[in-house]
């Protein structure tokens, strides 16, 4: 029962390690996640990283109902404290590539919206069962998933609690890649390997970008991605990359 953390190259994986309880947060675990997103932030390393769950069951069925809800409901705590593992917090724009293999529920899915790409596995099933327990998925969902896919789409998903499988989300532009099970890591893996062979500098420009610029008047917004782009324009990965241009066009 742990948040496994490891690195190749510039690439980390985390992994929520919970196989027999398909990958449940207990409150320790939910601490532990957020740790290691922190560790993931402020490390030079690191470029991109794997999120995934052990096991082919699930990617994670959320907060362990035996502790973490029942905090919640008594109002010991607040769910706020999981900010650090949904990542709720500024300044994370490493890309995070989410690998899904079978139940993604309730503060799975959750966690699965504050990852940039996602791949899943055709057998992956999809749920935000709140609303039936009397509840709803505050753990950033109803801020990000209006934001990030078509309105309609999202408030199916939210309201109706039903299943959904990787097929129907893809459709819905939650997902973007369906592959076989043993293809999920794989081809996760090998996508945020392009992406960390890449400019550090200008994929979390990108990011960051596409975080904060959405609701800024447009303006505001087109003021902010010139200063953003002039950074990277006089960053030292840009010299680095014309010159390797200059270099090759004048052979």
């Amino acid at each position: 029962m742990s948040i496994d953390f490891t690195t190749d190259g510039y690439v980390a994986t985390v992994r929520i390690n919970r196989p027999d309880k398909m990958n449940a947060l207990t409150l320790a675990m939910y601490d532990d996640l957020g740790r290691a997103f922190y560790a993931i932030k402020d490390d030079d390393a690191v470029r991109a990283v794997v999120l995934t769950g052990a096991g082919d069951r699930a990617f994670c069925v959320g907060a362990d109902l035996m502790e973490s809800i029942p905090a919640l409901a008594s109002d010991k705590m607040d769910i706020s404290a999981w900010d650090p593992a949904h990542i709720k917090f500024p300044g994370f724009y490493k890309p995070v590539v989410s690998a899904i293999k079978g139940m993604c529920m309730g503060g799975g899915f959750e966690i699965m919206l504050a990852t940039d790409i996602r791949v899943a596995a055709r057998n992956a099933v999809f749920q935000l069962p709140e609303p039936k327990h009397g509840f709803v998925p505050a753990g950033g969902t109803l801020v990000r998933l209006v934001r990030q896919i078509g309105y309609a789409h999202a408030m199916e998903i939210m309201l109706t609690a039903e299943r959904f499988s990787a097929d129907d989300l893809q459709a819905k532009g939650v997902i973007n890649r369906v592959v076989d099970v043993d293809q999920v890591e794989p081809v996760a893996f090998e996508l945020a390997t392009k992406i960390a062979a890449l400019s550090p500098v200008a994929i979390q420009t990108i990011k960051e970008a596409a975080l904060t610029l959405q609701d800024l008047p447009l303006a505001d917004a087109f003021h902010k991605e010139a200063a953003l782009g002039q950074r990277t324009f006089t960053s030292a990965d840009a010299k680095r990359g014309l010159a390797a241009f200059a270099n090759r066009t004048a052979k």
